[in-house]
């Protein structure tokens, strides 16, 4: 469907506009239709729910968090895309207001996975800092105020840092697309391991039971993983050089939110700088 946005896009005049302080060469993509990440949003929402239905399988609460992670920082990336093809300059969002976009969406995604433990009393976040599983260090033994406030804070910190690399990572055709495609797809694979690593499957062997994974219904973290790449994949065709769409602060901000929460959600958030070291060193 992505050709047809591109119509839609190119009708209602949701183009790009280019800075004049960039480089001449930038300018002939003036007019590109951008928030291209609505057309991922869409149809990673769509592919998700459909999956679920048809399979008849439940719907779990950490996939509802990555998609709300995911369409809450879509949504403050569209705004700031808004005011740019609105107002035809290429500045949207100022950084502050952006910021406290991101502040608002994470401490909400914060609050609601610490909380609503299913039947082994696991929630979907955990108040540890985590690395390939949870380590020692526990905000929760801060005391109660202290170290729900500190757990918060770490968890905004993940988030705006990995929206916002993703962010200024998006400045070439393909290139936040194609890195989001296999550091996303990273988690498909984690995951699906975790979740054959389960402390809670029957079928884990015994003499191996203390590597076992905490994580709440992995699974369903590698499904709504798997539903991203595919969106990506075939926004790709698209979006590669020379670009017919672009991702957008809408697109990029999601991504970027997709990939805090599936990090937190899995207990790898300090692999993640590993994971997603493109993005870190495009940022440095």
């Amino acid at each position: 469907m992505t050709p047809v946005f591109i119509r839609i896009f190119r009708r209602i005049g949701w183009g790009q506009f280019i800075s004049d302080g960039g480089p001449d060469t930038h300018h002939v993509k003036k007019g590109t239709p951008t928030m291209g990440g609505l057309v991922v949003i869409v149809g990673v929402i769509l592919s998700y729910f459909l999956a679920v239905t048809l399979s008849g399988y439940p719907i779990s609460l950490p996939s509802l968090l990555v998609l709300f992670m995911m369409a809450g920082l879509g949504l403050v990336g569209f705004i700031d895309d808004f005011i740019k093809t609105h107002k035809r300059r290429s500045l949207g969002l100022r950084g502050w207001p952006k910021v406290i976009g991101q502040v608002i969406v994470a401490a909400i995604f914060g609050l609601v996975a610490i909380n609503f433990p299913d039947e082994n009393g696991v929630t979907p976040a955990s108040m540890s800092i985590s690395f390939i599983r949870n380590t020692h260090f526990d905000f929760a033994a801060l005391g109660a105020g202290i170290g729900l406030i500190a757990f918060l804070v770490w968890i905004i910190i993940i988030v705006t840092s990995t929206s916002n690399a993703v962010n200024l990572t998006d400045g070439l055709d393909g290139l936040a697309t194609g890195a989001s495609i296999f550091t996303i797809g990273s988690f498909v694979i984690m995951n699906f391991w975790q979740q054959n690593q389960s402390c809670f499957s029957p079928r884990l062997d015994p003499q191996v039971a203390y590597k076992c994974y905490e994580v709440r219904d992995p699974l369903d973290l590698a499904i709504i993983a798997a539903a991203i790449v595919g969106g990506l994949i075939g926004f790709l065709w698209w979006n590669t050089s020379p670009a017919q769409i672009f991702l957008g602060d809408t697109g990029s901000m999601a991504l970027g939110g997709a990939l805090a929460a599936l990090a937190i959600l899995s207990q790898t958030e300090l692999l993640l700088v590993i994971l997603a070291g493109l993005f870190v060193i495009d940022t440095g």
